[in-house]
Order: structure tokens, then C-alpha cells, then sequence
């Protein structure tokens, strides 16, 4: 009896049909999270390193520059961090501390062997916080906190952003409730109570040389 070749196409649909009459379905795909919000009204803070430098922030480890570049997001200048050593290298703006929290900002990873990160850090207090970050050399977007050591709580994978190109990075805290963007798209929602409040900063690792700009932080102050 000659052969009769069937279509793969087929082969699946007959399969997903036999599967339906045996009461086996394929799972929904995931929702997407409902976006939380701060409210609009809370006070907003934006730094883009035209008028000011970093006078008032608190430098936890790093070397932070405020510096002339072309192609800077707003104006001419950025704040470019330029340590090589640090396992990690964190600077802290002066508003806060806040309790929930919407902050953005642009990053461009310049150069790392070792790493090419940017990343928000929130709720910084005692040395202890959240951060945020996107890495130009691995394929992943994650969130930490750092009490003594790093902790990772969430990751996704993306398309590592590219190197010399500018990014952005959002974080939204609502109570124990975190959402985080990069390059506007939703990627991470998780929920964590350790840390309540704190500051918001910026952050790198080991030797990434970072540029920074168009930070914009609306916050509700502890006790406001």
C-alpha cells in the first residue's frame, strides 16, 4: 500500500484535537500584571546634571563624575561612574526617605569587562537596600536587595542592552509591592517586606563605566 504522507501541521492540529477530547488543555497564558501606581500628586524631584553636580548626594562607593557628552538625553552633561574596583559602587541623591516610590532613569553602559551595568537603587537605609538592574553583557534584567551581601529576588531574561546606547529603567514600590521597566516594557513583579523606606541612588558593579541621566524620582517622604 503506498505510503501517505501527512503534514506536521496537521499532525499537531489532529494531536491538539485529541487532546481536547481526552479533557487535556494547554495552561491560559499569563496576564499581564495590572500596573501599580503612586499617586500623582506626590512631589516630584528630577536631576539631569545640567545646573547642579552631585552636591548634597552621598557617594557609598564609586567614583562619580559629573562630565560633558555628546548625545546626552537632556542637555550636555551626564554623571558617569568610573571606579574599576569596587564590587559595587553605589551613589545616593539627597531627597527622601521615602516610602513608596516611582523613579526613573537613562543609562548608558560604556565599557566592562567584568560587568556593563546600570541600576536603580530604593529604599536605601544603614547601608541596606533594593536595586534594579539591566547588564549589557548577560541576557537578564533582575532585582536584588543588599543587606551585607547581594540577594537575587527576581530575574527575567531579556535582550541584554547594547553597549554605548542609552536605556531606561523604571521602578515602581508600593508597599511590598515592586514592578520595574526596562526600555518601557513591564518585565519584573514581585512583592518583598523587608525594606520599608529609604533613599533612592544609582548603582554599578565592578567595572562597568556607566553614564547616568534624566533621574526623576515622585515619592511619599517618610512622615509626610
Amino acid at each position: 500500500m503506498p505510503g501517505v504522507r501527512i503534514s506536521r501541521r496537521r499532525l499537531l492540529k489532529a494531536a491538539g484535537v485529541a487532546l481536547g477530547v481526552f479533557g487535556v488543555t494547554r495552561p491560559p497564558a499569563l496576564a499581564t500584571p495590572a500596573e501599580i501606581k503612586v499617586p500623582e500628586n506626590l512631589p516630584v524631584d528630577r536631576f539631569d546634571f545640567e545646573t547642579t553636580g552631585v552636591e548634597g548626594w552621598t557617594t557609598v562607593a564609586g567614583q562619580w563624575v559629573v562630565e560633558e557628552m555628546a548625545g546626552a538625553p537632556s542637555g550636555r552633561h551626564v554623571l558617569v561612574q568610573r571606579a574599576l574596583t569596587n564590587p559595587f559602587n553605589v551613589i545616593v541623591a539627597p531627597p527622601g526617605p521615602y516610602t513608596d516610590v516611582d523613579v526613573s532613569m537613562k543609562f548608558k553602559p560604556i565599557s566592562g569587562r567584568e560587568d556593563a551595568s546600570g541600576g536603580i537603587v530604593f529604599r536605601f537605609t544603614d547601608g541596606k537596600y533594593y536595586v534594579v538592574r539591566a547588564n549589557a553583557l548577560e541576557g537578564n534584567f533582575r532585582l536584588y536587595y543588599y543587606d551585607r551581601g547581594r540577594r537575587e529576588l527576581a530575574s527575567t531574561r531579556v535582550t541584554a542592552p547594547a553597549l554605548g546606547q542609552w536605556h531606561t529603567v523604571r521602578v515602581v514600590a508600593l508597599g511590598d509591592h515592586m514592578q520595574a521597566w526596562l526600555n518601557s516594557t513591564l518585565l519584573l513583579d514581585h512583592r518583598d517586606s523587608r525594606f520599608r523606606f529609604g533613599r533612592v541612588g544609582l548603582w554599578t558593579k565592578a567595572d562597568s563605566i556607566t553614564a547616568f541621566d534624566d533621574l526623576v524620582i515622585r515619592g511619599a517622604a517618610v512622615g509626610g
